[in-house]
């Protein structure tokens, strides 16, 4: 009889002791199974290769899987003091607020390639002739690996016509991996941005008097549907313009465009 109890107490032990390791065994799986989907969920989130820095009203730096590009570059050494050495530079116009002599002057270009429109080539020095890739409106050209296209910037409003006309400045549709990002320059509402294609980051200007309203600006930017757009050149005689009304009326037009708006002027009062 004893030895009979002695057997089932040494039975229900091993039992007890299976039960418990199975438990290990499943709660371990668990752990493993929750950490994979954690994994793949920050994988998801990672941040993008591309790199967007404001600088001032139309300067930007774009930061692209090693390759940095300055678009019209303004504000002396002292702006770019914390940003890489640009492989490209791009300039839209010949205004002081996208071709700044005194800046190019000021910054290490060594190892820059500068993409200009004619107009601007003819106002540069001599010593940046051999840097320059000229491209004007409507031509695509490859600089260090990387797609340009010269898009028309100009005025449609008689009492503007003065500022910008046609043929003369650029803007850019850049490609960069899988994504095509379109700056604007100083332009209107122009048929050739409505008919933008696949747009997925849109810089689009609105000031007055040089450019457009921001009613105008969105009217286009809810035709040619980047899938983001970023407000940038916004200052005018008057001050800055009502970006929360650009991003109302794009908004109530569209939901799935997704307005950013990033510190394009971080010295105001």
């Amino acid at each position: 009889m004893k030895s009979y109890t002695l057997f089932l107490c040494i039975f229900s032990l091993l039992i007890v002791s299976c039960k418990e390791t199975k438990k290990e065994e499943i709660t371990a799986n668990t752990t493993i199974e929750e950490t994979v989907v954690t994994d793949n969920e920050s994988a998801k989130k990672s941040v993008s290769d591309l790199k967007i820095i404001p600088i001032q009203h139309a300067t930007t730096v774009l930061e692209y899987k090693g390759k940095t590009i300055y678009i019209d570059p303004t504000g002396g050494t002292k702006a770019f003091e914390n940003q890489k050495l640009p492989d490209i530079v791009l300039i839209t116009d010949i205004h002081g607020d996208h071709m700044n002599i005194e800046t190019l002057d000021s910054l290490n270009l060594s190892k820059s390639k500068l993409v200009v429109p004619q107009a601007v080539a003819e106002k540069l020095p001599a010593n940046y002739t051999k840097k320059l890739v000229i491209i004007n409106n409507g031509e695509i050209k490859d600089v260090n690996g990387i797609s340009i296209e010269a898009i028309p910037m100009y005025n449609l409003r008689e009492e503007a016509l003065k500022f910008h006309n046609k043929g003369r400045g650029n803007g850019y549709v850049i490609t960069l991996g899988d994504e095509r990002l379109y700056f604007s320059g100083d332009t209107e509402d122009i048929p050739e941005m409505r008919a933008l294609k696949n747009i997925d980051k849109a810089f689009v200007c609105m000031n007055l008097p040089y450019t457009m309203t921001v009613e105008s600006a969105a009217n286009a930017v809810l035709e040619f549907k980047p899938k983001q757009i970023y407000p940038y050149h916004y200052r005018g005689t008057q001050g800055l313009s009502d970006i929360a009304k650009f991003k109302e009326i794009v908004n109530n037009g569209n939901e799935t465009i997704e307005v950013i708006q990033l510190d394009w002027y971080p010295n105001r009062k």
